[in-house]
């Protein structure tokens, strides 16, 4: 990761979402993007410029354009019509980023769109998560790394964040993932996790 003291930028050309530009280098705020709050948080968070990556929940684009400008490939996937619409925009500017309207739950959908990849990123607020993560562990390499973000609020508001936290660590243990790291995203983003972790 580049960082300007303690800011976190990407140096692709030209801004994407009306986002500051610092030296040159596009600012990946951290109360934007969960990523950005990871890589702050963390500061052994990186990403490879030969990686290929599937981007689970990719939304508008903006944290998606970011990957773009570090990584080789960006397979984002995104299900809602609106935010494709925007996601579609960004990939015209950032030519590595192939936007796939399918829905993460069903990898079905967008297998044939997708080669093995060495990250996988989710960030889709529904109450199975894990499950979604788990069930795109077949796009990953072996000894790749899988990134969870966790939306405690959108598992199970009737448990503690805390508790769906916990949890969705023994989902993902108990399918043969090694957790490498976790840590919750505050103050950036309440009530939010990160599970990183590694196909062995």
């Amino acid at each position: 990761m580049i960082r300007i003291g303690n800011v976190i930028v990407s140096e692709g050309r030209g801004g994407v979402y009306g986002e500051k530009i610092l030296k040159g280098y596009r600012v990946w705020d951290p109360y934007r993007s969960k990523f950005a709050a990871l890589a702050r948080i963390n500061e052994e968070t990186d990403l490879e410029s030969g990686w290929d990556v599937l981007y689970l929940g990719a939304a508008n684009g903006t944290t998606v354009s970011h990957f773009a400008d570090y990584v080789r490939t960006v397979y984002a996937v995104e299900f809602a019509p609106r935010p494709m619409q925007d996601l579609i925009e960004v990939s015209e500017r950032r030519k590595n980023i192939v936007p796939i309207m399918a829905d993460a739950t069903r990898p079905g959908e967008y297998a044939a769109f997708v080669s093995e990849v060495d990250m996988v990123y989710q960030d889709v607020a529904q109450p199975n998560q894990a499950d979604i993560a788990i069930s795109s562990l077949p796009f990953l390499k072996k000894g790749g790394i899988l990134i969870l973000m966790l939306k405690t609020r959108s598992v199970d508001v009737c448990e503690t964040p805390e508790s769906v936290f916990e949890e969705s660590k023994a989902v993902l243990e108990s399918c043969g993932l090694e957790i490498v790291f976790t840590c919750w995203l505050k103050p950036y983003h309440k009530d939010h996790a990160c599970i990183v972790c590694k196909k062995s």
